[in-house]
């Protein structure tokens, strides 16, 4: 049977076309739907030679309850959130109860929460002095950063690193992570 991903994305969609490459060679995976909420998302250009179909959509169709809608008749087996800033209202997380998972750029619960995103959180570990960051896959619930933690991976952070080295070094764990983790939590080994 196949599996059915939905993509949400707000910004450029580095690993929305990352996850999409990695899961083209798999014929069990199907990336059937990419959201998001920025008309102007570096996303869209991204995807469009992808031939994955593209929905746009506001903050007020969210949280009316119409994209929570339109994802049940999607029917995904996972709807991952990559570098998508609005927050889940709570009848999406609902009627989507441990199928929805989001990546953040900092080892939570350390600089996560609301506001925190992109170039914020590697400007606060490193205002923090932190030693290490790294990429926290987390299921989502309806509190920012708050669902549990499905994977995190680690990076040595030097005090001399600059925002674009952090942010660096994040994305090079989340392109080699993401993807693999998706396909962990689609297909479960057998225990035992």
């Amino acid at each position: 049977m196949i599996k059915r991903i939905v993509l949400f994305a707000s910004g450029s969609g580095t690993n929305v076309k990352n996850i999409i490459q990695f899961f083209r060679q798999n014929p069990q995976v199907e990336v059937v739907n990419v959201f998001t909420n920025n008309p102007n998302a570096g996303v869209i250009d991204r995807v469009r030679p992808m031939k994955i179909p593209i929905k746009v959509f506001d903050k007020g169709q969210l949280n009316s309850g119409a994209i929570t809608q339109e994802l049940k008749l999607l029917n995904p087996d996972l709807i991952v959130l990559a570098g998508f800033l609005l927050k889940i209202p709570l009848d999406f997380t609902a009627a989507f109860s441990g199928k929805i998972i989001n990546i953040h750029p900092s080892l939570l619960p350390k600089h996560g929460g609301k506001g925190m995103y992109g170039d914020r959180v590697h400007q606060s570990v490193k205002d923090a002095e932190d030693k290490e960051t790294g990429i926290s896959i987390h299921y989502v619930n309806e509190n920012y950063d708050e669902g549990s933690i499905i994977f995190q991976a680690k990076v040595e952070v030097f005090p001399d690193d600059s925002i674009l080295e952090i942010a660096r070094k994040v994305h090079q764990l989340e392109y080699k992570h993401f993807p693999e983790v998706i396909e962990k939590i689609l297909f479960p080994k057998d225990v035992g």
